[in-house]
């Protein structure tokens, strides 16, 4: 197999069959492009790639003379036969890699991705700089050399940052290092005592609460209500079960009254009893919008303000927290855990209620793993654990059999139909199935059986049958879905369908499947798409009830299934697909991909059709595929990337990060644990004893992940606050601009010129919300919303991030003000090259590579690849997707997921100098003449000795302030010209402006020219 693709490779010179050869010089350069080819802002050096892969011209292997070089299709092979031929060679190629022992992956991720970027300077700006640099200090920030900070194993914690002046910050930093997460609860426990018994506390409570029941007629009314509900009927079983046991499980399906009764029932027992004063309960929800709305709930049950009296909330940035003593307070999971931080003992609080804890989010699981450790040395504190029914065992047996109740659930009764169902009701036939498509593993060994099953009990039709061997039939199919739809409106009586699919993709193709049939053109139906891109305006729509004789169709993806309820939903149309955020551990990758619900998912969609009157739900999907359906969807923690919960486990003093993820209800794969320490320690958050930088210590204390708390410090050194803090904001939450149907290329096109041709989608949005807060001053906020297609409650909440952000940055004494506006905080605010390389600082090493931009007719041709993944693609929302012109062949992205293909999610193209700055080590060498730096293995650009060692100093100094500062928070004096840290990012900021500026596009040439500034080009490989 080796020899023959040898041939192959030899010979595979051309992507395009037929194409004319290049014609090359005598050193192996391109002559002349193809005319064909329309590349932008890129010089082709395809000649001299193609040399270095295949060697000289007219060499290759098969000698058969073809000056295009490529192995051509037999001569009579016609149409799809030709793509077969090229098929298998294709795939000859990949086997031959994987029988060479994986030299042939090795190659791939050692590939250089250089394409002939050059860093040059004139001389004068050249003298300019190294003046600047003749102007510093030997050492920064001490006079100790910082190269001592290092971690070594010879050497004690304390003495590794011994050349640290003694501060506030180091003390704090080295305990965290030295002590444990037990000493430090000890130490707490020695310190603050847990609640103590306030008789007048007692007697104020007691007497409010009789007060209300004797004489409030809306304590009351509510309180007949609440005796309806099925967890009333079981308050005694419930408050002994957990009065006598420290851990209890409680079951319950939505509707039993779980969430709101159980946290009340504590409470009034207590004050009732006389010690309400010893009553503080915390419940957690895994979601902003049900924390505030069931505290809301159960305050207006006990007839008083929400944080007025006994019941609050607190939520990031909103809260209204009731005292402390004698009350509930609602919060997200990720509060708890940010509490914990600082006093993991949790001496105020008496109870925890872990609420919807089936759902396995990571922060859930976390916490849980750490209370199993703590609850021993708290033994009067209470843990309730709520979850629905399915696998409310699975909760017991981790906590050594702890006792479980269970709350029967409040739902009509619904019918159900499946696939073979349905299509036999329709007489709906599939399209044949692909020639050569057999099937997913499953269809084979649950489906096709059943099948075989039914024909014998001959239930249904022959033509059903068939249509169910068909592996199309597991396919979303939109005809049948709208065939489906049009019986239930003809045939059955009023009320809202509620039909569930994977994603935006789906619920675009079906309202347009829909509305292009005339029999829904009419104003006898209301068609609302439910997704969180959509306007909250919309979404509010599909809780109002239509007109008499009027249809509420809602076409919607999982938002629907727990989160909110359509209390006049009696039809559910269930695709039997969720779009599912999983991790790749083998490839280190992310993907989104729509997948086979889990059956708790199927249970939930049914359920959304008997809240209010009996209902029906037809599955789409076969009674056979629900056979192999996993039980619950797998654990958020073992789909997720593990860099936030490492770095939380070494902020809790938890140890190494391994053995406690081995303690989890499902441990992740150690796998996914070294992937994530790799990435840390390469952000210089961990060394190389998983111990914390003072680095990744800083980042620990600020609520985002380590790279956009890296891209937030990095802002307040450069001074550059609001934007870099607008653009952390963006990437924290979610995209304020919304899409209604139908109007996605106008979307495009704002989205497109907001972005002021910066060639980034984290500055369209950094710039978007900055826009809007001067819009809002001028009192014109709504309309530039209305205009842009903007969600003004989304950028609300953006602003307010951004406000959090900076109150940390000021409390960590970074910046002189929590204003993010704040001139001493702005000096390089409208620096867009700086803003770009600090968002390179943030991100790195999450770089793309641009191969080639190319306009074909009306589309956007791009090469883009990643020294991991190979061919990779920008999302179709990204600006970038939409421009040509690229100076530099560097993109930086947030987020890369693997669904049909590898694509990119929020870029920036940054040229080199951010790179050499930002990225891993550097290395000078010399090859084939040229001088180069290669930025770790993969990323190279060619530089004059001289420039290259001047970014060389320039980086290490910049690296000792860096440590410097991150152990020593402080303001830098942007005023101050004989400071050695200001003249130090002066010279920084203006070597990375002025390659941005300089930009000029001109042919690489091999002479020193002075006026060379920066030239890029890129090399075209075949693909």
């Amino acid at each position: 197999m080796g020899d023959r693709f040898q041939k192959y490779e030899d010979d595979f010179h051309h992507r395009n069959r037929g194409r004319k050869p290049w014609r090359k010089s005598s050193d192996g350069e391109s002559n002349s492009a193809p005319k064909h080819k329309k590349f932008t802002n890129f010089r082709n050096r395809k000649g001299n790639r193609s040399r270095e892969r295949h060697g000289p011209a007219g060499n290759s292997a098969s000698g058969s003379g073809d000056t295009g070089g490529r192995i051509r299709a037999p001569p009579h092979l016609k149409g799809r036969e030709i793509g077969l031929f090229y098929a298998r060679l294709n795939r000859a190629k990949k086997e031959a890699q994987g029988d060479d022992g994986g030299k042939g992956k090795k190659k791939k991720e050692e590939e250089k991705m250089e394409g002939g970027v050059t860093i040059s300077l004139d001389r004068q700006k050249e003298q300019e700089i190294r003046s600047m640099l003749r102007a510093l200090p030997d050492h920064l920030g001490s006079s100790a050399d910082l190269n001592q900070a290092g971690p070594s194993s010879s050497r004690t914690v304390a003495s590794q940052y011994g050349h640290l002046p003694d501060s506030r910050f180091k003390r704090s930093f080295l305990l965290n290092l030295t002590e444990t997460i037990d000493k430090k609860i000890e130490r707490l426990l020695k310190k603050h005592s847990v609640l103590e018994q306030n008789p007048s506390v007692d007697k104020k409570l007691k007497e409010t609460l009789v007060h209300k029941k004797e004489n409030s007629r809306v304590y009351q009314k509510m309180y007949e209500c609440r005796k309806k509900l099925p967890s009333f009927k079981m308050q005694e079983s419930i408050l002994n079960l957990i009065n006598n046991n420290q851990v209890v499980v409680i079951s319950g399906e939505t509707g039993c009254g779980k969430t709101t009764q159980v946290a009340q029932f504590i409470l009034d027992d207590y004050i009732l009893q006389g010690k309400g004063s010893l009553c503080r309960i915390l419940c957690t929800q895994p979601r902003r919008i049900s924390a505030t709305s069931v505290a809301e709930r159960v305050a207006s049950e006990r007839d008083e303000g929400i944080g007025t009296l006994s019941v609050g909330y607190q939520i990031r940035l909103e809260k209204a927290v009731a005292p402390k003593q004698g009350s509930i307070l609602y919060c997200t999971t990720g509060i708890l855990l940010e509490w914990m931080q600082s006093d993991p003992s949790l001496t105020d609080t008496s109870h925890i209620i872990l609420d919807e804890i089936h759902e396995r989010d990571t922060v859930s699981d976390f916490i849980i793993t750490l209370l199993k450790d703590i609850l021993p040395k708290r033994p009067d504190l209470k843990l309730i654990l709520m979850s629905a029914t399915l696998n409310a065992d699975h909760f017991s047996r981790y906590f050594n059999s702890c006792p479980s109740i269970n709350i029967p659930g409040f739902t009509f009764p619904v019918e159900e139909f499946y696939l073979e169902d349905v299509i036999e009701l329709l007489n709906f036939r599939f399209p044949p199935a692909k020639k050569n498509k057999q099937g997913s593993k499953e269809f084979v060994e649950f489906v096709l059986p059943y099948v075989r099953t039914l024909e014998k009990q001959k239930k249904y039709s022959r033509g059903t049958l068939d249509s169910l061997r068909n592996p199309e039939s597991e396919e979303i199919n939109f005809d049948l879905m709208s065939t489906l739809i049009s019986y239930i409106c003809q045939e059955k009586p009023d009320g809202a369908i509620l039909v569930f699919v994977p994603g935006w993709e789906q619920i675009t193709k079906l309202n347009t499947n829909l509305t292009s049939n005339k029999y829904f053109q009419s104003n006898r139906f209301i068609i609302i798409p439910l997704h969180s891109l959509m306007p909250t305006s919309v979404q509010k729509s599909v809780f109002e009830r239509p007109p008499q004789g009027v249809r509420k169709i809602i076409l919607a993806t999982n938002i629907a299934e727990t989160s909110i309820t359509i209390d006049d939903v009696v039809y559910v149309v269930d695709c039997g697909k969720i779009k599912m955020k999983n991790y790749d551990i083998k490839d280190n990758i992310q993907t989104l991909k729509p997948e086979w619900v889990s059956l708790a998912n199927a249970k939930q969609r049914r359920g959304r059709a008997g809240r209010v009157r009996p209902g029906i739900c037809y599955h789409l999907f076969s009674k056979g595929r629900e056979m192999s359906l996993e039980s619950y969807p797998l654990p958020e923690m073992l789909r997720s990337r593990l860099d936030e919960v490492i770095i939380k486990i070494k902020m809790l003093q938890l140890g190494k990060a391994g053995p406690f993820l081995n303690k989890v209800l499902n441990p992740p794969d150690p796998l996914a644990v070294d992937h994530s320490l790799e990435l840390l320690r390469l952000m210089n958050v961990l060394d190389q004893s998983e111990n914390l930088t003072p680095l990744g210590y800083n980042l620990g204390k600020l609520p985002v992940d380590p790279q956009t708390g890296k891209m937030l410090l990095m802002g307040a050194l450069f001074s550059c606050v609001d934007p870099v803090c607008s653009v952390a904001a963006s990437l924290s939450f979610k995209d304020a601009f919304m899409i209604p149907l139908g109007k996605e290329k106008e979307v495009d096109r704002i989205r497109l010129q907001l972005s002021n041709g910066s060639k980034s989608d984290h500055l369209l949005t950094g710039n978007v919300l900055m826009q809007w807060e001067d819009e809002v001053a001028r009192g014109r906020g709504g309309q530039f919303c209305w205009k842009n297609y903007l969600s003004q409650n989304t950028l609300t909440m953006l602003r307010d991030m951004k406000k959090q952000f900076v109150h940390h940055l000021h409390d960590m004494k970074f910046l002189q003000s929590s204003n993010p506006r704040a001139p001493a905080s702005n000096v390089n605010s409208n620096n867009t090259s700086l803003i770009k390389a600090i968002i390179c600082a943030g991100l790195y090493p999450n770089v793309a590579f641009l191969r080639k931009s190319m306009k074909k007719g009306n589309f956007n041709m791009k090469k883009i690849t990643t020294p991991q993944d190979g061919r990779v693609v920008l999302h179709p929302k990204s600006v970038n997707d939409k421009e040509v012109n690229f100076p530099s062949p560097f993109l930086v992205y947030h987020l890369k997921l693997k669904s049909a293909s590898i694509t990119l999610h929020d870029t920036t193209m940054v040229y080199p100098l951010p790179l050499l700055f930002f990225g891993e080590s550097l290395r000078f060498y010399v090859e084939g003449g040229r001088e180069k730096v290669a930025v770790g293995k993969h990323f190279h650009v060619r530089c004059a000795q001289s420039i290259a060692y001047i970014v060389m100093d320039l980086r290490e100094r910049m690296e000792r302030l860096l440590e410097y500062r991150a152990s020593h928070p402080d303001i830098i004096p942007w005023d101050n010209r004989k400071d050695p840290h200001t003249t130090l990012l002066k010279a920084i900021v203006e070597l990375i402006t002025y390659e941005d500026a300089g930009v000029v596009l001109q042919d690489y040439s091999d002479s020193d020219s002075d006026s060379d500034v920066v030239v890029v080009e890129s090399i075209s490989d075949d693909d």
